[in-house]
């Protein structure tokens, strides 16, 4: 069982990265994919959230309206779009695997597997 994030980079403020999540190891379709970010000195957030079934997507506040999460099952690879990007969005991001139940998406504690996390860094 494997996650691969990919995408992060440097951007200034106002921009957008597309982060990939490549899964390999078990199937897309019976699981839900969690983003988070851990800023600089900080805990780790959930920002957003696919679920399995369906695709109901799940955003935190401080990203909805700016980040877009999308599932392609054939490609067994889960993607972030992130646009408008802010300084505070800077940090690790890691995509995660589990089953959470729709109020708890976002607690880090109801995921099985993580990926290595990538690097976003926007400056002002």
């Amino acid at each position: 069982v494997q996650l691969q994030a990919s995408g992060g980079g440097l951007v200034q403020a106002g921009g957008l990265l597309r982060l990939s999540c490549a899964l390999s190891g078990f199937r897309l379709v019976d699981y839900g994919i969690g983003w988070f970010s851990q800023p600089p000195g900080k805990e780790r957030e959930g920002l957003s959230y696919i679920r399995r079934s369906a695709g109901s997507t799940y955003y935190a506040d401080s990203v909805k309206g700016r980040f877009t999460v999308s599932r392609d099952n054939a490609e067994n690879t889960v993607y972030l779009q992130m646009n408008s990007l802010k300084p505070e969005d800077t940090g690790i991001y890691y995509c995660a695997v589990g089953r959470p139940v729709a109020g708890a998406w976002f607690r880090s504690s109801r995921y099985y597997y993580w990926g290595q996390g990538t690097q976003v860094t926007v400056s002002s």
